[in-house]
């Protein structure tokens, strides 16, 4: 049977949609935990750089998850840890899109489908440059964008121009949402190395790839939400779990044992496994079950 011009269109339309969502990373949560941690044996030439990006991972957490291992010459055959599970933010509400700056990860709550979650690694603020935190909205989409270089940058590099036009020297990459906060975008990138470090002057970057995707299911009026949460209690299943990531001036202790007791289960936890994350800090869900 012939098939019309039309019919091919459509046909090759709807393939590259179901290819975008099935290269989406969409989890399930029934409780507070997504995802799963993963081993990955180390090919020749890599280096953990390569390998989070593969994976959708920031360099931070690909690296504190592996503390023994070489981050830039990682032996070939070696067995690694990619931390692909996440304990979801603890808020009054989940929705729009979360940040935790402790982690550098975003969490985006897809919209009527209060189970479903995309998250990616981000870059974000450097010392004495931090993403602020708060909550705020997306009130602007921008496809590739112009940079319009803030004059702090411009002190620091006078070569710049006061623009920088789209395209591979732009640093917002191909799309951008502006925040309700000056100066502050969610964004892509033209250095890739960066995400899961402390790079940009306030912006949050993403992938070239995840902002692609983000940027296409965000609407312009979303919620996002900056927090900082070092410290992350969740279930899986009858399991407590407890994710700890290294921040500065942290009590780390404290912030565990207020979370254990406000959610009353912390009768059910193993202190020195808490302990033991704890010392770690691995950033990944380890079980402090009793």
């Amino acid at each position: 049977m012939k098939m019309s011009t039309t019919t091919i269109t459509i046909a090759v339309i709807a393939f590259a949609l179901l290819c975008r969502l099935a290269s989406a990373r969409v989890f399930l949560h029934t409780g507070n935990c997504i995802g799963m941690v993963n081993i990955y044996r180390v090919m020749p030439d890599e280096s953990l750089i390569e390998i989070a990006r593969k994976f959708d991972l920031g360099f931070n957490e690909i690296a504190d998850a592996n503390p023994s291992v070489d981050p830039f010459i990682p032996p070939p055959g070696m067995d690694i840890q990619l931390p692909s599970a996440w304990i979801v933010p603890h808020l009054p509400s989940q929705e729009g899109i979360v940040i935790n700056l402790a982690e550098m990860r975003l969490y985006f709550f897809i919209p009527g489908n209060d189970r479903k979650i995309m998250t990616f690694p981000v870059g974000i603020g450097e010392v004495g440059k931090e993403t602020p935190l708060g909550t705020f909205s997306v009130i602007e989409k921008l496809s590739d964008p112009v940079w319009h270089v803030p004059p702090s940058i411009r002190m620091e590099r006078p070569d710049l121009k006061k623009t920088v036009a789209a395209g591979p020297e732009n640093p917002l990459g191909t799309r951008a949402l502006r925040l309700s906060v000056k100066d502050v975008l969610i964004h892509g990138t033209n250095r890739p190395w960066g995400q899961g470090r402390r790079v940009s002057h306030g912006c949050l970057r993403l992938y070239p790839e995840d902002i692609l995707q983000l940027y296409e299911a965000v609407p312009v009026g979303m919620k996002v939400t900056i927090v900082s949460q070092a410290v992350k209690i969740g279930t899986r299943g009858s399991r407590i779990l407890a994710e700890i990531h290294r921040s500065d001036g942290t009590d780390y202790l404290a912030e565990a044992l207020a979370l254990l007791q406000g959610q009353d289960i912390l009768e059910q936890v193993d202190l020195l496994k808490l302990k033991v994350a704890i010392y770690q800090k691995r950033g990944i869900p380890v079980d402090i079950s009793r």
